[in-house]
């Protein structure tokens, strides 16, 4: 079975109706859902790529996945295929990431992306900056918002100067999305550099939302 039907097949065995309407109006998805885990469609995407070794196959099948979803947890499985071995860290799922961004455009698709680019950065510093960097001033809110979350995790690995240089175009941005980023983002950052992150928030003209994320657990 072609690994995209064997996602959509065992998704819908998956499926639970009693969770899809609640799960649809939480989200304000104009997709449906079929009801399915996020841990449960997260295992089918790589279960359905196990033993794959050509990335490309894998790109193929995350976009034909994502571009002709008819359920919402199809685009979580396309997602989540871009995270299995080999697609993960490869810099050919650039392309595709920045495609589900600009089309999915809300926070759920900016959030599991984000650990894509992290491990970007992990395996390729110099590219991986560069596309941060650009992605901080894009006329894309949600772009921005991936360039801001792009270290979550990265704990003693976090470089502060490039958070630094992707929160200051953000910072007098009133969208909720944005400000809510800059406070976690911060707050993750707080786990290895609490001193950095403290005298950061001093330092700058937060809003209420971001100080208050920031300085959560400090």
């Amino acid at each position: 079975m072609h690994r995209v039907d064997e996602i959509r097949s065992r998704l819908r065995a998956a499926a639970d109706p009693s969770r899809a309407a609640g799960q649809q109006a939480y989200m304000k998805s104009d997709l449906p859902f079929l009801g399915v885990r996020v841990p449960e469609t997260r295992r089918i995407a790589r279960a359905a790529a196990a033993g794959e070794t050509d990335p490309l196959r894998i790109l193929d099948d995350a976009r034909e996945l994502w571009d002709a979803a008819s359920h919402r947890e199809e685009r979580y499985a396309a997602m989540m295929l871009l995270a299995v071995p080999p697609a993960r860290a490869d810099l050919r799922i650039v392309p595709l990431v920045e495609h589900m961004v600009r089309t999915g455009r809300w926070w759920d698709v900016t959030d599991e992306l984000s650990g894509r680019v992290r491990e970007l950065l992990d395996e390729h510093p110099r590219d991986g900056d560069a596309l941060v960097r650009g992605w901080c001033v894009s006329e894309e809110l949600w772009l921005r918002r991936l360039a801001i979350l792009s270290q979550l995790g990265r704990r003693e690995r976090t470089d502060l100067r490039l958070l630094t240089d992707a929160l200051e175009p953000n910072l007098r941005d009133g969208e909720f999305f944005i400000r809510k980023a800059i406070g976690w983002a911060l707050r993750d950052a707080a786990r290895a550099y609490p001193e950095w992150v403290s005298a950061y928030v001093a330092a700058h003209a937060l809003s209420p939302l971001s100080r208050r994320e920031a300085l959560k657990h400090l």
